[in-house]
């Protein structure tokens, strides 16, 4: 469970000022960037670290890492996928191949997940906590300890858990990967999906951060997306769609939009003509990500290859530019929650 000591790796300089206010500015940032960017965990050296300092680093500090409990490598492609165990809760993180020599890492951000998604075996594990800022950190951390050949280059918060229900946390992280004297991640290569949280999509907005938001939608008809997400009771479509336009403009970018395709459930015109409808005169890019089939999960099945290429095509029609993400690793449990679920006992449901 969360412990009252300062965890370093839970950081920005202008947080860990405030934990310690005797530190000097820039004590703090070489602190940082010696147990982050160089991630040891030996703070001996310093440079301005007094003697006083440095005991009590030692005294107050925590180093400590997340244990590994399980690594599956893919055989049909380069995905990897950690199950890690922190106070005796386990969550999952992906290693990410993308085009040029480099990674990005799919991290989790609670332990399960409270919105229950009906196509998504993290809501059947239900919620446990939220983790901490360094909990995220180290996720990376870890993944970049074994990623040798290539550098990583990029965050994606779209593992367990819904980001914006641990919206400070969450934040800390970001801020924390991106920090020079963190892991040095560019802004615009973070990215926070979510399911679709009105009030905090606004908070973000007014906050003005760096990162990439990425709504999660999956349907463009309100009835049929609570159906699937339950928050879709909450915040209807229309209102998340002008969010996200404030968003956008606000930004000078694109809108992000998720959409895991179901065969049967999602793929029709009318959801291309309907999202053209909601997003008329503004540039989307719709993240289309194919569905990982499960036999236990029979009433949610991937599109085949015909039925995909309707979509695709009704959307190019419609004017939503599109990009087919690659849904890989299905050999390991790549999907959200599928690795934890088994972990615990039960079995693969299935799951974006």
């Amino acid at each position: 469970m969360p412990s009252a000591r300062v965890h370093l790796r839970g950081h920005t300089p202008a947080s860990l000022l405030e934990a310690w206010p005797d530190l000097d500015a820039g004590v703090a940032r070489r602190l940082l960037s010696r147990v982050l960017f160089e991630d040891r965990d030996q703070v001996d050296g310093v440079r301005g670290l007094s003697k006083r300092q440095a005991q009590r680093v030692a005294e107050e500090a925590r180093f400590d890492r997340l244990e590994i409990a399980d690594r599956r490598r893919s055989q049909v492609d380069p995905f990897v996928k950690y199950l890690f165990r922190s106070g005796g809760a386990t969550f999952e993180a992906v290693r990410i191949p993308l085009e040029k020599p480099r990674y990005s890492v799919c991290v989790s951000s609670q332990v399960g997940c409270a919105l229950g998604c009906a196509f998504c075996e993290t809501g059947r594990l239900g919620f446990s906590r939220n983790l901490e800022a360094w909990e995220i950190v180290e996720q990376v951390l870890a993944v970049r300890r074994e990623a040798t050949d290539r550098p990583v280059t990029g965050v994606v918060f779209q593992g367990q858990g819904e980001p914006f229900q641990n919206y400070e946390n969450v934040l800390r992280a970001a801020a924390i990967l991106r920090d020079p004297s963190g892991l040095r991640i560019r802004g615009d290569r973070i990215t926070i999906s979510t399911v679709g949280l009105l009030p905090q999509i606004e908070r973000f907005t007014e906050e003005g951060h760096p990162y990439r938001l990425i709504l999660s939608l999956s349907s463009a008809f309100g009835e049929k997306r609570a159906r699937l997400m339950p928050i879709g009771g909450t915040y209807d479509v229309p209102d998340l769609a002008a969010a996200m336009i404030r968003h956008a403009r606000r930004r000078r970018a694109h809108v992000h939009l998720a959409w895991v395709l179901m065969s049967g459930i999602n793929t029709q015109p009318e959801e291309a003509r309907e999202l053209g409808r909601l997003f008329a005169g503004v540039p989307v890019r719709l993240s289309v990500i194919d569905y990982n089939s499960t036999p236990d999960a029979p009433e949610f099945r991937r599109a085949d290859d015909a039925e995909r290429s309707r979509f695709l095509g009704a959307l190019a029609e419609t004017g939503i530019g599109f990009v087919r993400r690659y849904s890989g690793g299905p050999d390991i449990d790549a999907a959200c929650g599928l690795l934890a679920s088994r972990a615990r006992g039960g079995r693969a449901m299935g799951g974006a």
